[in-house]
Parts: C-alpha cells; sequence; structure tokens
C-alpha cells in the first residue's frame, strides 16, 4: 500500500513555527562553525523568486490627419464608425447631440462606460455615424467603438479598458428562426383535436 503524503494546514503550521525558531540557533553555531553553516544552508529549501512578466509592449498612437482616432464598433446589428479626438466631452451621433438621439438616461449610461472607466470624461469629443439594428444595439456599438478608439488616441488605457472588458466584440446575436417554429425556439399552439 502506498502512504498518503498529504499535510494538513495544522502540519503546515508546525513546519513554519520550527523555521522560525531555527534561524537564531543557526546563527549562534555560525559563529562557531562556519563551514557546517555553509553545509545546512545549502541542504536548507531555496526560494525562488519568479521575475514579473515584462508588460505588454505600448502600442503606437494612431490618428489621422485630422488627429483623430477612428475606430469600427459592432453589437448584434449595429455598426459604428467613431471618431475621436481631444475636448469637451461632446458627443454627436448621427449628426445629433447624445441626449436626444439616445433619449434613454441608460444607453447614454452605455455609451460614456468606456470614459468613466478610463477617467477621462469630459475631455474627448466623439462624432459616431451608426447603421442598423435598434437603440440599444446601437448603443453598444458606440461603446464599442469608444472603447477601441480611445486605446488608439492613448494606447495607455489599453489595460484597464480591457480589463472592463470593452475591447471584446460582444458575439450575441438574435437566433435565427426555425422551420416548424413560429420563432427561434417558440413552438406554434398545440392544439388537442
Amino acid at each position: 500500500m502506498m502512504s498518503d503524503t498529504r499535510q494538513s494546514l495544522s502540519d503546515l503550521a508546525k513546519l513554519t513555527e520550527t523555521e522560525a525558531a531555527a534561524p537564531p540557533a543557526e546563527a549562534a553555531e555560525a559563529a562557531e562553525d562556519a563551514p557546517a553553516a555553509e553545509a545546512a544552508e545549502a541542504e536548507a529549501p531555496v526560494e525562488t523568486v519568479v521575475p514579473e512578466p515584462p508588460a505588454a509592449p505600448l502600442r503606437e498612437q494612431q490618428l489621422d490627419k485630422q488627429g483623430r482616432a477612428y475606430a469600427t464598433g459592432r453589437r448584434k446589428d449595429a455598426v459604428a464608425r467613431v471618431w475621436l479626438k481631444p475636448g469637451s466631452g461632446k458627443i454627436v451621433v448621427n449628426g445629433r447631440d447624445q441626449e436626444i438621439y439616445f433619449a434613454r438616461p441608460t444607453l447614454r449610461l452605455v455609451i460614456n462606460q468606456p470614459f468613466d472607466v478610463a477617467a477621462r470624461r469630459d475631455q474627448y469629443d466623439v462624432v459616431a455615424t451608426v447603421s442598423g439594428g435598434g437603440l440599444s444595439g446601437q448603443a453598444g456599438a458606440v461603446k464599442h467603438g469608444i472603447s477601441q478608439a480611445l486605446t488608439r488616441y492613448e494606447p495607455a488605457l489599453r489595460a484597464a479598458i480591457k480589463l472592463a472588458g470593452f475591447l471584446t466584440r460582444d458575439s450575441r446575436v438574435v437566433e435565427r428562426k426555425k422551420y416548424g417554429r413560429a420563432k427561434a425556439r417558440r413552438s406554434f399552439q398545440f392544439s388537442k383535436r
């Protein structure tokens, strides 16, 4: 039979207590006999320090001739083309102000999420053209586009925006309708007779 070599937390506590008590005794021995201390250190387990992986190389700033960052955002069936430049925080969608185009406060909150995560609210002007889908999908597309454009204008913000998950295209789309069904999964009303 094989012996059980697992250790419990109490065993670990005993080990750490004995290791904590051992260094003063080793110091006394070191004063008496230096070669014996070197042998004891050679037998002691050596802590390996794992170096941190180098930070991801900073990407280059990508600007057009007018000094704007451009990105495309997508969500559901909506596609947004977004241009971002330093300014006062004005967001224009399809030639209209964001308060008019996205009347619901929740949609405006969605659009401003990348700026809140990056702590850059009211520091950039945004011009966006959106097509396809409904208002919710369009707001998500503008958010995705703003996130991409922000990382192109300020590459240092990429880590924070990526951590929040705003650079990933949300792949959830409407499920297709199947034959023999009313919708994607809904069956026709059952009639017993």
